[in-house]
């Protein structure tokens, strides 16, 4: 079990040993959930990039510069049309 001492500044310093398990580096935001037992759960409340990986499905075929291109040119289109 770890522990931590609360400063007079209201911080906690998360131990090494969680920070690993958890895989919390600088600038992760976390979480404090507060159980209806009264104990307290610590989340990570920011997600890897990589968790994202396929939410969406996959496209059928993958966008070129040209295609690209042509949808800059149609949106600019419609919005100088009046």
């Amino acid at each position: 079990m770890s522990e931590s001492t609360i400063s007079s500044k209201g911080q906690v310093t998360i131990p090494k040993a969680i920070r690993m398990r958890m895989h919390l580096k600088v600038g992760d935001r976390l979480r404090f959930v507060v159980e209806p037992d009264g104990s307290v759960r610590l989340a990570a409340a920011t997600r890897d990039v990589s968790t994202l990986r396929d939410i969406l499905p996959r496209p059928k075929r993958r966008a070129t510069v040209d295609d690209m291109q042509s949808v800059i040119r149609r949106r600019a289109a419609k919005r100088a049309d009046p």
